[in-house]
């Protein structure tokens, strides 16, 4: 079995508290909401991604016989777990936003309605799953507000946390606007668009750069590109243009050159001078090398003429943040609204919905957080896409995705568009769910003043 698909990949605290669930008879519906509670600086907006993948995961859910029989040697659990979990399936409920919906702190992207050993299982890798797509999806976002009209294109899987992580890469990149993928399973697995180049390493074997440029241009004539920088990358271009006549007598036709390192707006300037005077102004220039949204920003403010660009540790880790505040918390046990009080850490009680709404510019104004059944003015986010542990829609084309999240760049407030540092977003929170919120205090704080005149 694919390990990311087993259900042992779980915390053991999950099944810990599934256990004494069981043994005290809590099985009852419980609702739990997934949400970022705090953005940092360089995240002042999030985009959900990652859906399709928990739903997937839900709607496949299963303990082997082989989990079991593992579960049993541990000697860590009673029958009775190991009773249940031989018949486990996931018949619960889910609301989620749209994945590239463009969201932001305390406001739920997901919404589990199950009975709470289920609902407690599933925290997990809910959270993996969630948190990594949408954190990937949002600095591809930024990449693509830094560098408009660019062709931008993961390269980021050989310096992935793992393999998933590179396969997950590609598509959040993708559904956020990228171009495509330098990986190769993600173009076979979600239908991305492949791009490749060559490697310094193919040069090298070679005594001759021409000779290695011909030979490879030869071996993959289709989306040609040739790398200039192994050596002197002036004199690599002017070998391309020596090259470009021999090349197409024989129908090949260069489609660009990639820059790798140096100083990207020099070199780039000066490689384009070259190739413009040698008759390949057609030819586009591609450039890599530890690139993010900052230097794509400056290549841009610059004019460096560049026409797309390959990002890749920076995109694939996150690596300016790799992580982000997100939880899966209880909002709701047995039709009675629950919360956190923990400094800091403070939840809004039961089950939530979200309403943006949009000014006569069709830009963003505001959104706000109430319970689900006070409509307030806007756009619902939340919608139920799974009903007894069943997906209500086929999973949503990524070429939808791509749109949806094309239009929510498109809407964010200018400050945000910008990658302004200082960007606020207005979140408010309905008077209601405050009022709520103060309810479960109350109630909490009576049953704690009872609970200790009985001791």
């Amino acid at each position: 079995m694919d390990s990311a698909a087993s259900p042992l990949l779980t915390d053991l605290y999950q099944l810990n508290m599934m256990q004494a669930y069981l043994d005290h008879g809590e099985t009852q519906i419980a609702v739990f909401e997934f949400f970022v509670r705090t953005l940092p600086e360089r995240r002042r907006f999030l985009l959900a991604a990652g859906l399709e993948q928990a739903l997937d995961y839900l709607e496949n859910l299963r303990f082997s016989a082989a989990d079991i029989d593992w579960l049993k040697s541990t000697g860590r659990f009673k029958p009775n777990l190991l009773d249940y979990l031989r018949d486990f399936r996931f018949t619960g409920d889910v609301h989620a936003m749209p994945e590239g919906t463009a969201f932001f702190a305390s406001e739920p992207i997901l919404r589990v309605t199950a009975p709470m050993p289920q609902a407690q299982l599933v925290e997990t890798r809910l959270i993996n799953i969630l948190h990594f797509q949408s954190l990937v999806a949002a600095k591809a976002a930024r990449c693509l507000l830094a560098a408009p009209g660019k062709l931008l294109v993961d390269f980021g899987l050989r310096r992935a946390h793992g393999a998933e992580a590179g396969l997950m890469a590609a598509r959040a990149s993708y559904l956020a606007g990228f171009a495509g993928t330098a990986t190769v399973l993600a173009g076979e697995k979600f239908g991305i668009p492949l791009y490749g180049t060559m490697a310094h390493s193919f040069i090298e074997a070679f005594d001759d750069e021409a000779a290695a440029f011909e030979a490879f241009a030869r071996a993959r004539p289709d989306g040609l590109t040739l790398l200039l920088d192994t050596y002197d990358t002036e004199a690599a271009a002017r070998k391309v243009v020596a090259l470009a006549p021999k090349l197409k007598a024989s129908g090949i036709t260069i489609r660009s050159v990639r820059l790798d390192s140096g100083d990207l707006t020099a070199l780039a300037k000066s490689v384009r001078n070259i190739l413009d005077q040698g008759g390949l102004g057609d030819v586009a220039i591609f450039a890599s090398g530890g690139l993010d949204e900052d230097s794509l920003a400056a290549l841009v403010q610059k004019n460096a003429p560049i026409d797309g660009y390959g990002v890749g540790t920076s995109l694939t880790t996150s690596a300016d943040v790799p992580n982000v505040d997100c939880v899966y918390k209880l909002q709701e046990y047995a039709g009675v609204a629950r919360r956190k009080r923990s400094e800091k850490k403070a939840t809004w009680p039961g089950r939530k919905q979200v309403w943006r709404r949009l000014g006569a510019d069709g830009r963003m104004e505001g959104d706000i957080l109430a319970l689900e059944d006070n409509a307030k003015p806007g756009e619902p986010l939340m919608a139920m896409v799974m009903q007894n542990g069943q997906r209500l829609q086929p999973a949503e084309p990524l070429a939808a995705i791509r749109e949806r999240a094309k239009r929510a760049l498109e809407r964010l407030p200018e400050p945000l568009r910008r990658l302004a540092p200082e960007a606020t977003y207005l979140v408010e929170i309905a008077p209601e769910l405050e009022e709520l919120a103060a309810a479960v205090d109350r109630r909490m704080q009576v049953q704690m003043a009872q609970s200790k005149e009985e001791r």
